[in-house]
């Protein structure tokens, strides 16, 4: 049996994951719900799991219980679903007070493991009903090139990474997955201190799986922490990746990473079939601001003026007034703003008076203590098929927007 308190805040938890009312007292599906869970069941392990607590919460534990039983079998190393349907088991010959009532000895020897389990379990239900809202895109992604086919947002504190792809008509958010970060949360600083990194970051490498730990689960793919920010403000360490699971763990706690971004198996793979080396950006933020499309094209609007006054400058031929647009602690790769500018003068011999085309543009805007924009394109020269592909660290100062870093990738 299932304690009445607790049925009734299974039956919060359904109307949380699904955004629709039940009936505690007849147990009916809307027909709604129906068609959400029949969705449900030919999707993810995530999906099954959430009907296994719809069917709880509508008093309907028989059913609730083939379904778990179905999942753990097809799924044997997902933890959090051995836990519900041990529950479910536990039901049928006593009353359940709480998710993973069991004798006090078991609580307390596996005290943090079940803290552990319950804090996945909220984490996933409260992702499937805080859905962003249609139409809407993270407030980092301002503009993507065409031949950015994908780009990957990170909500560390919902523990939800977003994907999604980029259409002739914008991005579209196309799926959404459970993630791990780090045992000390986030804004990593230092080597070693088990944060996960915030800011805009780049997929550099999909990792040959024969030479992989195990401990990576079914594949890897580095991000490039630090990146330019960080290097500025002094950040140290390395070999953050997004990656797999151990073949004995289906998933891990929110909180249990030394700063990598961990997904199951299944979706790690899932990653690795849609993104693009190299071109795929990977927003990580505690809390995602969610903006419509069109107010994004708003407020890109400054950087935009910026961008485009800095490369009439370059097509003008003006030194000076090129100069004017990098900041006094500029750096390129080791170079400084006076080592540099005798590579612009170089350019600026090349370009003056001709038209430059800044092709694959895109640009996206991270905001902390600074507001900065990670600018990538193609600056072609008129006269030239190809181009030169830079990317650029811009910061927004006193004087307006200017450029910290630029250099060839």
């Amino acid at each position: 049996m299932v304690n009445p308190k607790w049925w009734a805040t299974l039956v919060v938890a359904l109307e949380l994951c699904c955004g629709t009312a039940v009936s505690a007292r007849t147990g009916e599906k809307s027909e709604a719900t129906q068609q959400r869970t029949a969705s449900a069941e030919s999707t993810s392990h995530e999906a099954r799991l959430l009907e296994v607590y719809q069917l709880m919460a509508q008093g309907d534990p028989r059913r609730a219980l083939e379904v778990a039983e179905k999942l753990v079998r097809d799924v044997p190393n997902f933890q959090l679903a051995q836990l519900v349907y041990g529950d479910l088991l536990a039901a049928r010959t006593r009353t359940l007070k709480v998710m993973g009532d069991v004798p006090a000895a078991s609580t307390n020897a596996g005290a943090a493991a079940l803290a552990e389990l319950k804090d996945e379990s909220l984490r996933r239900v409260l992702a499937s009903k805080e859905r962003p809202a249609e139409g809407t895109l993270p407030s980092q992604f301002l503009k993507l090139s065409p031949q950015t086919r994908t780009a990957i947002a990170v909500d560390a504190g919902k523990s939800r990474l977003y994907l999604f792809t980029n259409t002739p008509s914008g991005l579209r958010l196309t799926a959404d997955y459970y993630v791990s970060v780090g045992k000390a949360g986030t804004i990593k600083s230092q080597e070693g201190d088990q944060r996960t990194p915030l800011g805009v970051y780049y997929i550099t490498s999909n990792l040959d799986t024969k030479v992989l730990n195990e401990f990576y689960g079914a594949g890897a793919m580095p991000l490039n922490y630090p990146n330019i920010l960080d290097i500025k403000r002094g950040k140290s360490g390395s070999g953050i990746w997004l990656h797999g699971t151990p073949p004995q763990q289906f998933s891990r706690a929110p909180r249990s990473t030394d700063g990598c971004l961990v997904l199951s198996n299944p979706d790690i793979l899932a990653l690795i079939r849609r993104i693009s080396v190299g071109t795929t950006p990977v927003v990580v933020s505690s809390q995602l601001v969610w903006m419509p499309a069109n107010q994004l094209q708003t407020q890109a609007r400054p950087f935009e003026t910026a961008l485009n006054a800095w490369r009439e400058a370059k097509q003008a031929g003006d030194l000076n007034k090129v100069l004017g647009f990098y900041t006094a602690d500029f750096s390129s790769y080791g170079k400084n703003l006076d080592q540099y500018t005798t590579q612009i003068r170089s350019e600026l011999k090349t370009t003056r008076g001709k038209n430059i085309a800044l092709k694959d543009l895109s640009y996206l805007q991270w905001s902390d203590s600074s507001e900065t924009m990670v600018t990538t394109f193609g600056e072609v020269v008129e006269g030239r098929r190809t181009g030169v592909h830079k990317r650029q660290y811009w910061v927004r100062t006193a004087r307006d927007w200017q450029i910290f870093f630029e250099g060839v990738i």
